[in-house]
């Protein structure tokens, strides 16, 4: 029957009753979040041991769980249909002098196995929902991380995260809601057969009440579901704008723009105020009606069973069985709450799946040939954005070995060449190939394995200094760890950390320098045939970029490199230069020979001051034409 909600709309679970069913649901609810932070413990456990490959989704757990909540649950309904009809005879016997003995031990029995039954109900609910939540977290994140970065756009981070987090946990829910809603059905159908069985007239007046039982719970249903569905997404809106703002927060401070930044995250809250108000209003609907028919079905009956009992028609026993069949029967409206899990789940659960739905990356089953040179090689290579071309790329060849800076103006698409370059998205048309081999027809641990990236702003994850520098396809060795650190110029103040490289990365703060540093050295660490290196060294000065790159050649000599470049210095270092202008290939060619066209040197002129094109050219290593050393004599310069 209908009862005071136990959490409202705005909760984890607003509902419209407190149901049996709906009671072991809610008290599973701490049991579940400890059941799955165990399954995810013993997962990571698991990969730590080579039983669980890298990036592999939990499995999900199948329909043993909810089978088991069911059968649980529908048995505990069978003793609660049991119970009165025992207790009713008992009390017959014990009224005429009968032998109560064998009933009062049913009654006691069917007592006992109720209260056993509900406690497993409530083990085997936990543990369903934590294995579905664990699951569907998985799954979600898996997909997340192996999309085409493209594809990922659409979500911001803060729509990720609800998606990961309030999203995932009620779909998580949506097995043991739906064992739930079963049995909570099971007890009110049985209910009322037994009440046939017992008395037809008592029977007829809960009958007569339940169409509208049924109407109530369609519409709230209906209503729910619409109502949760804009709810959530109004949530994902305001998680993202107040992860924005953290992010910025140190230029909200200096910029003095507080107020605007609290009135523009908190802005979506009428919508959602508005929302939860839609959401109370349709519990209350629901919680009025069935609070007003529920107990008149149940006088009725009671009525009726009073009448009969006066007519000698039923005994003393049966008008109690009468009662309390009445009250089981008129228990469809208990449905309720669970069904408005089971809506909410749902809906959260088309959320989550649209993350594990992401387009991924296809990969083939070739391998690379063994002692290849790493020549990388683009082929009549096309990238679209919105139908717009961002980077056409033909013929550009990489010998083995060999750096390469990739040079141009912002939007140019350099970002876009380093990403096709290796494989973190697939170019619209043409082919990408290292050592003759296309890039798309590798296996995903080869191509990862040979083709390494450093990012502006690497993710350097949890756990220890030598563990972020050692992750990857394959671990690196603590030698290889060391040697990379060294290389990336990290190894001093990484020493200089209160217990070194087992120092967790969580204990200290890291400077935009030392942090890319790391990324570097986690490159370095597991550097194949071929390393993009994407504005990697952008938070390093000259000197330390200079006396990395010293290093880098050192310990990578064999490795070829394709460097997103912003200094002409960085250029000036490299073998060949790939010149972008407006998403195509102006020229490739040494730093020196292009130096002497204007156009290339007006890519790396962020100023127009005296004398700048003759700091520029020395940076360069090239000594400046002679038309820059008459402007900076004039005091300007020449595009």
């Amino acid at each position: 029957m209908f009862t005071g909600h136990r959490r409202g709309p705005h909760g984890r679970r607003p509902g419209l009753m407190a149901g049996a069913p709906v009671r072991r649901l809610d008290a599973a609810v701490c049991r579940a979040d400890r059941e799955e932070q165990r399954l995810v413990d013993t997962t990571a456990v698991r990969r730590r041991r080579g039983r669980a490959g890298p990036g592999r989704a939990i499995a999900d757990p199948g329909r043993i769980p909810e089978l088991l909540v069911l059968v649980c649950s529908v048995a505990a309904s069978a003793v609660a249909v049991a119970q009165p009809l025992v207790l009713g005879r008992a009390l017959d016997l014990l009224l005429r002098d009968g032998d109560v003995g064998p009933w009062l031990a049913a009654s006691v029995a069917l007592l006992v196995g109720e209260i056993v039954l509900d406690a497993l109900t409530a083990l085997f609910t936990g543990r369903c929902t934590a294995r579905w939540t664990a699951s569907v977290r998985s799954r979600a994140l898996t997909g997340l991380l192996r999309a085409v970065p493209g594809a990922t756009r659409p979500y911001s981070a803060g729509d990720v995260a609800t998606r990961l987090t309030l999203n995932a946990s009620d779909a998580g829910g949506v097995p043991a809601a739906r064992a739930a809603l079963a049995a909570s059905l099971i007890t009110p159908v049985g209910a009322l057969l037994a009440l046939f069985l017992v008395d037809v007239w008592a029977a007829a007046c809960v009958v007569a009440g339940l169409p509208v039982l049924v109407l109530v719970l369609r519409a709230f249903a209906r209503d729910t579901g619409a109502s949760v569905r804009a709810y959530q997404h109004v949530q994902s809106d305001i998680a993202g704008r107040l992860l924005e703002a953290m992010e910025g927060a140190e230029t909200i401070t200096a910029a003095g723009t507080a107020p605007r930044e609290r009135e523009r995250v908190l802005r979506p809250l009428a919508e959602l105020g508005a929302l939860g108000e839609r959401m109370w209003v349709l519990h209350g609907r629901a919680l009025a009606t069935g609070g007003v028919l529920v107990p008149l079905l149940t006088v009725a009956a009671t009525a009726v069973g009073g009448l009969r009992l006066a007519a000698g028609a039923l005994s003393v026993g049966e008008l109690l069985a009468v009662c309390r069949y009445a009250q089981l029967a008129a228990g469809f409206g208990g449905a309720a709450t669970t069904l408005g899990a089971l809506v909410r789940g749902r809906t959260a659960r088309e959320r989550t799946a649209a993350l594990d739905r992401l387009p991924a990356l296809r990969h083939g089953w070739r391998t690379l040939p063994p002692g290849g040179p790493g020549v990388l090689e683009l082929r009549g290579v096309r990238v679209l954005r919105d139908g717009a071309e961002v980077l056409r790329a033909d013929g550009v060849v990489v010998p083995g070995g060999a750096t390469a800076a990739v040079v141009g103006r912002s939007g140019a698409g350099k970002s876009a060449l380093a990403a096709v370059a290796g494989r973190l998205v697939d170019p619209d048309a043409g082919e990408v190939l290292l050592d003759g081999v296309p890039l798309a027809s590798l296996t995903r641990r080869s191509l990862r394995a040979e083709v390494g990236f450093a990012f502006a702003r690497p993710v350097l994850g949890a756990g220890t200094v030598e563990q972020a520098v050692a992750a990857g396809v394959r671990a690196a060795t603590p030698d290889r760890v060391r040697e990379a650190v060294r290389a990336a110029g990290a190894d001093a103040f990484v020493r200089r950390l209160p217990r070194t490289y087992d120092t967790p990365l969580g204990d200290v703060p890291l400077s935009g320098g030392e942090h890319q540093r790391l990324g570097l050295a986690r490159a370095f660490a597991h550097a194949g045939r071929l390393l993009v290196m994407d504005d990697a060294t952008s938070s390093l000065d000259t000197a330390t970029e200079h006396a990395v790159d010293r290093a880098m050649r050192r310990m990578l000599g064999g490795t070829t490199r394709l460097v997103v470049a912003h200094r002409p210095s960085v250029a000036a270092r490299a073998d060949l230069v790939v010149w972008l202008e407006d998403g195509r290939v102006r020229a490739v060619g040494p730093h020196r020979h292009l130096w002497e066209t204007a156009a290339y040197r007006a890519v790396f002129a962020t100023e127009a001051e005296p004398g700048a094109g003759q700091a520029r050219a020395e940076e360069a290593g090239v000594a400046p034409p002679a038309g820059d050393r008459a402007a900076s004599l004039h005091g300007e310069v020449r595009p």
